[in-house]
C-alpha cells in the first residue's frame, strides 16, 4: 500500500517524548496505522517506555502495559489467555521491544512464546544497541562499532536473531527498515492475517545512538538497504521472499555496495577512520556482509531445491 492510501487516523499522537529524528516513533505511526485500534501492546523497558510521555497523559490511543525488560513475549501470552477467556479473540496482541529486551534480555520469553504457539506478533525496532540506557552494547550492535561499553569497536558480529526465530517453524517472520513504511506497513497487515507467532523485525538507525544527524534517519536506513548491510525479506510457512532492493541484490542485479559507504558517516564508527584508517577492520565488515549474502542464497537456493 502507497503512504497517500494509508489510514489517516494517527494512534501515536502529538506531544510523545521522543527525540527528533526518533525512528521509534516512525516505524510506531506506520504499525499502529495497520493495526488499527483494536490492538493491545505490551512493552518492556526500552526508549517507547519514555516515548509515552509521562503520567498520568500518554500518546497512544491504544490500550499499553508496560512491563519489565525480559517480559515481553511472556505478557503478550498471558494477554492473549486473559482476552480468550473474555471472547475477544479478534483482538491484535503486539510485543513491541528494542533489541536489548529482544536479543540478549528478552530472548528467552520470546522463544518460549514461539514454541507454545502464543498467537501475536512480536516486533523488535532494532536501533542496535540499549539505546535508552546509555548505548551499550547489544547482541544486535555491529562488529566494529563504538558504544559506551565497546568504545573501541564491538569485537564480535551481532547475533543472527532471525536464524534464531526460524529454527522455531513459525507462520511468519519478516525484517524491514523505517525507510521503507510501505514495505513495513504491508507485513504488519500480512502478519495480522495469520493465526499463530508471527516476528518482525525494523532497522531503526538512532541519531544519538549512531551518532548522525536527527535530519537523516531515512536515508540512513535508505542506505542501509541499498548498501546491503540491511537485507529487507519474509518468510511466510518456511518459504523466503525477498522485497525491494533486496531482491534485486540476491539476484546479482544490483551488486553490494562497498560496506564504507553506509559506515563513514556514523559516528559510532569513526575508530575505524581516525587517527588512520583500520583495513582489517574494515575488510572484515565488508566480509560479514558478502558472508550474509551467500547465506540467503543458500537459503533461497535450497527452498527452491525442495520445491
Amino acid at each position: 500500500m502507497a503512504i497517500k492510501d494509508m489510514p489517516r487516523e494517527e494512534l501515536l499522537l502529538p506531544g510523545n517524548a521522543a527525540c527528533p529524528g526518533c525512528p521509534a516513533s516512525v516505524a510506531l505511526r506506520v504499525i499502529l496505522k495497520a493495526l488499527g485500534e483494536n490492538t493491545v501492546l505490551t512493552i518492556p523497558a526500552c526508549c517507547t517506555a519514555v516515548i509515552q510521555s509521562l503520567y498520568p497523559k500518554t500518546s497512544f490511543k491504544i490500550p499499553v502495559l508496560n512491563m519489565a525488560f525480559e517480559t515481553a513475549a511472556v505478557s503478550a501470552s498471558g494477554i492473549k489467555a486473559g482476552l480468550r477467556m473474555q471472547g475477544k479473540d479478534d483482538v491484535n496482541v503486539v510485543a513491541w521491544a528494542g533489541d536489548g529486551g529482544t536479543y540478549d534480555i528478552g530472548l528467552q520469553a520470546l522463544s518460549g512464546a514461539l514454541e507454545r504457539g502464543t498467537d501475536f506478533i512480536y516486533i523488535c525496532y532494532n536501533n542496535e544497541m540499549y539505546s535508552n540506557t546509555g548505548v551499550q552494547r547489544s547482541g544486535a550492535t555491529p562488529y566494529g562499532a563504538s558504544t559506551t561499553t565497546s568504545w573501541s569497536g564491538k569485537t564480535e558480529h551481532r547475533k543472527d536473531l532471525m536464524g534464531i526465530v526460524r529454527a522455531h517453524n513459525i507462520p511468519y517472520a519478516a525484517t524491514a527498515c523505517v525507510a521503507y513504511p510501505e514495505d513495513l506497513y504491508n507485513k504488519v497487515k500480512k502478519a495480522m492475517s495469520m493465526r499463530g507467532p508471527k516476528f518482525i523485525e525494523i532497522l531503526a538507525p538512532c541519531p544519538p545512538g549512531w551518532h548522525f544527524d536527527m535530519s537523516k534517519t531515512i536515508e540512513v536506513g535508505r542506505n542501509a538497504v541499498q548498501a546491503g548491510a540491511w537485507a529487507l525479506y519474509e518468510v511466510e510457512n518456511g518459504k523466503t521472499t525477498f522485497n525491494g532492493p533486496s531482491k534485486a541484490i540476491l539476484e546479482k542485479k544490483v551488486p553490494l555496495k562497498p560496506i564504507e559507504d553506509w559506515i563513514r558517516d556514523q559516528g559510532r564508527f569513526k575508530q575505524l577512520f581516525k587517527p588512520k584508517r583500520d583495513e582489517a577492520r574494515i575488510a572484515e565488515l565488508q566480509a560479514q556482509m558478502e558472508r550474509d549474502w551467500d547465506k540467503y542464497r543458500r537459503i533461497v537456493a535450497g527452498e527452491c531445491a525442495e520445491l
